[in-house]
């Protein structure tokens, strides 16, 4: 057995190698069953053949293993037919992504229709999930990928584009018009990520969210009657955010029951508008709603054909009004309160839904498992085995306001590949977490006795079988200890916990700067200099700085200054002080005596963490540059110097053309290059690499 465990152990230390290079970000997504895209491709493409998927073959174990089992009527008499088959002129977008594209089929795979239809809201995230230059003309083998984010990394699926037909229609996810394929495909990529068609039935719109994009803030809202939810729908919608809504259901016998005004219970719907309007002279809010069925649609006030719609101006009507019945209605916000019992929002930019704040949510990502024997502890109803759980510690450090000690975050319990496990007969676990707080070492597993004798500060809102379970907290700065479990011992799963907070510390410095300088004014160097000695980081008592100085400022805005105008706007400034982030972050970890300062030794360590490989004589340079007499580096010459280094590599690689490492340098474009001045006028052996 040991060699086994050696060779697993191994394994994991490879795969978080990679992933700490990258592996997993959208632009290097991990390649499901090792599947490689273009590859492939060009391999058809030389062979003159179509993709045919020997990892998701064209038989029943693709379409399901009960209910669409070899032994269903609804399977009997599926073929798989490739576009090109089924209609003479096939598309894979046709006229751009609409709601319109993606009509629910014999699946019950409605939340993740809902979260598709949102999905063509925001372009931008919709061609992460769906990348580019994909298409039956020219080039055409057969094949297609696509991205989702599962359990906190991107993962790129690949599959052949032959997709189950029944009568001479699709089966599953289609395009209203009958012609466009990316949904079909999209739909069936995802099918192949869980296993088969059959372990997409069922599910809530957050789950359909989450596989489409790392949010940064997942909320779980039920409805309330504030006057200030409108307002919060409409920023998401602005924001690019996905929404869904549903309607809960009180017993089984309501999933899918229509209300009398053409309402599905226990179903998943999109939000894709809203609106005001002049209704007889006053104000109403009006929200839009997208059933994935592409049909049955709501026919109370403000639906397609209302009389509503006779007291509303013509231009705005003409603008708003849809008399087709492709699912999507409008409905008041009065009613929408009163019909839908939940609201599902994933915000993804770095804003928050708060009005004039800017706020940006920051999140540690855990993976875990639960194991018979070892970590499957269970609740807390279970004190002799509660502790065996896995424990995460996290920090609060920054509390929401001046004054205040609370801390605002969220925690996220997700359960990892349990649609995969339905053939098998198992389904979702009941999971939860609890929070305790805790001040002592890091790496240290609390054992019974502690949690017997301690109340726990938080825990989530209840145990229950969902993929996922978040609730948000306000908890005194300090740190804690999150136990996250099953409900019962000895059951096994593996998950991923994730906690994000407002980093409000960091993002109250740009809503100063943003009211100060206002939108359309830029930063010089002495602003951007004022306000570095401004915020927290030139005050801490660990750190040695004696201030930014001139020098420093200019250098960070050559480094920034993308437009040519010697000075920062606010998005430069903002992805400046995201770099000054990470470089305390660096300087931190590797002051390994907190002197404050760092040594030689320390440098050298920290300056490769930065992703600096330089040889002797170069470090030699910088450690005369930079070191004060007894040579050490304070904070401000630390950033000072990699402000420096990524300026030079930066420019370099600008000038290196023919990417052969040198560059030939005249004399005038070593006095407009000014990254190499400084360099230059003391070094110019180093101006060529």
């Amino acid at each position: 057995m040991e060699p086994i465990y050696a060779t697993g152990m191994a394994a994991k230390l490879r795969s978080q190698w990679d992933r700490d290079a990258g592996l997993g970000q959208n632009h290097n997504a991990v390649k499901l069953l090792g599947q490689d895209y273009e590859s492939l491709r060009a391999q058809c493409q030389q062979t003159r053949t179509l993709f045919e998927d020997p990892l998701f073959p064209t038989s029943t174990s693709s379409l399901g293993f009960n209910e669409l089992g070899p032994r269903s009527s609804k399977t009997h008499g599926v073929r798989w037919m490739r576009p090109t088959e089924i209609c003479m002129r096939p598309q894979f977008i046709m006229d751009g992504a609409t709601r319109t594209d993606i009509c629910q089929g014999a699946l019950g795979d409605c939340w993740l229709l809902a979260a598709i239809a949102s999905l063509t809201l925001n372009d931008d995230l919709l061609h992460r999930v769906v990348p580019h230059g994909q298409s039956f003309d020219g080039g055409y083998a057969g094949i297609f990928h696509f991205q989702f984010w599962q359990f906190g990394e991107w993962v790129d699926v690949v599959i052949d584009d032959r997709l189950p037909v029944k009568d001479g229609k699709l089966l599953f996810v289609h395009s209203a018009e009958g012609g466009e394929f990316w949904s079909a495909l999209l739909e069936k990529a995802y099918a192949k990520l869980n296993g088969c068609y059959e372990a997409l039935s069922g599910g809530s719109t957050s789950e359909g969210f989450e596989e489409k994009c790392p949010p940064q803030c997942l909320y779980m809202l039920n409805f309330f009657r504030g006057a200030d939810l409108f307002s919060i729908i409409g920023r998401a919608i602005e924001r690019g955010s996905l929404l869904g809504c549903s309607i809960d259901i009180t017993s089984k016998f309501d999933q899918e029951a229509v209300t009398f005004k053409k309402l599905v219970k226990g179903h998943a719907y999109s939000v894709t508008a809203v609106e005001e309007v002049v209704y007889r002279g006053n104000m109403t809010k009006l929200v839009r709603i997208r059933n994935p069925w592409g049909e049955v649609e709501w026919t109370g006030a403000w639906s397609d054909d209302s009389r509503e719609w006779d007291n509303v101006d013509r231009s705005v009507r003409g603008r708003l009004q849809n008399r087709s019945e492709d699912g999507e209605f409008w409905m008041s916000f009065s009613d929408f309160l009163r019909e839908f019992s939940r609201l599902e929002i994933c915000n993804l930019t770095a804003d928050a839904l708060q009005a004039g704040q800017v706020k940006k949510w920051s999140t540690s990502l855990y993976q875990g498992e639960w194991r018979r024997g070892s970590t499957a502890g269970g609740c807390r109803n279970f004190p002799a085995t509660f502790w065996i759980n896995p424990q995460f510690k996290v920090t609060l450090k920054h509390p929401d306001s001046p004054g205040q000690s609370d801390c605002s975050f969220l925690v996220a319990l997700m359960q990892k590949d349990r649609r995969k496990k339905r053939r098998e007969g198992q389904d979702m676990e009941t999971i939860g977490f609890a929070i305790y707080e805790f001040v002592g070492k890091s790496g240290v597993h609390l054992k019974r006795d502690f949690f017997l004798t301690n109340a726990s500060s938080a825990r989530s809102e209840l145990f229950i079988n969902l993929r996922e379970v978040s609730s948000r907290f306000q908890l005194p700065a300090g740190e804690y200890i999150i136990v996250p479990s099953t409900f019962e011992p000895q059951k096994e799963a593996d998950f991923v916990l994730r906690v994000m907070w407002e980093d409000l510390h960091n993002a109250a410095q740009m809503f100063t700067l943003r009211k100060k300088y206002g939108e359309g004014h830029n930063i010089s160097f002495t602003r951007l200099r004022a306000q570095l000695c401004c915020v927290s980081l030139c005050t801490d008592k660990d750190l040695k700085t004696d201030g930014f100085g001139k020098e420093s400022c200019r250098g960070m805005i050559n480094l920034m200054d993308t437009d040519g105008s010697g000075k920062l706007g606010l998005t430069e400034f903002h992805v400046l002080w995201e770099k000054v982030k990470r470089y305390l972050q660096i300087f931190r970890d590797h002051d390994v005596d907190k002197s404050g300062t760092m040594s030689s030794y320390e440098m050298r360590r920290a300056l490769e963490a930065a992703g600096f490989k330089l040889n002797n004589h170069l470090f030699q340079l910088i450690i005369l540059r930079y070191t004060e007499e007894d040579l050490s580096v304070d904070f401000d010459n630390f950033v000072t110097c990699l402000v420096r280094l990524e300026t030079m590599f930066k420019t370099f690689k600008t000038l290196d053309t023919d990417a052969d490492g040198f560059i030939s340098l005249t004399f005038f474009q070593v006095s407009l290059t000014p990254t190499f001045q400084h360099t230059a006028n003391t070094h110019p052996k180093h101006v060529e690499r």
